[in-house]
């Protein structure tokens, strides 16, 4: 059980990063700059929204695989949202085209560096709760 908490809470800690970055991104002129239309709207709807469901992905976290690489193991695991959202989320829910490719050529490269950053630093943040 203290496994599960430790693993949803960090991935809400990484889903909390990974809006951050997509927001400051986002505000910076970064996203636009690469011809991204990626325009969040940092509302409380938002970021709840993105925390739980970060921390429901960081249950990804809870089999003992790749520990000791926590780098490693946030990267191939970042992976799994990534292809919910391009493949998911974008296409069949948003109406934004096949791996949101309606947001800009550059959309996948960017949901993956974002979801990097979640699975970064949600595997951190366990590291650091042991």
């Amino acid at each position: 059980m203290k496994r599960l908490l430790i693993c949803f809470g960090a991935g809400s800690l990484g889903a909390l990063a990974n809006s951050l970055a997509v927001w400051a991104c986002w505000s910076y002129g970064i996203t636009a700059a690469l011809g991204v239309q990626l325009a969040p709207v940092m509302t409380p709807q938002w970021l709840y929204a993105r925390i739980v469901w970060g921390g429901i992905w960081g249950l990804l976290f809870v089999p003992p695989f790749l520990n000791s690489r926590p780098w490693v193991k946030g990267l191939i695991l970042s992976i799994f949202p990534t292809l919910v959202q391009l493949l998911v989320i974008f296409p069949l829910q948003l109406k934004k085209g096949y791996l949101g490719l309606e947001l800009g050529t550059l959309t996948p490269l960017l949901v993956f560096f974002f979801n990097i950053v979640w699975g970064i630093v949600t595997a951190l943040a366990i590291r650091w709760s042991k």
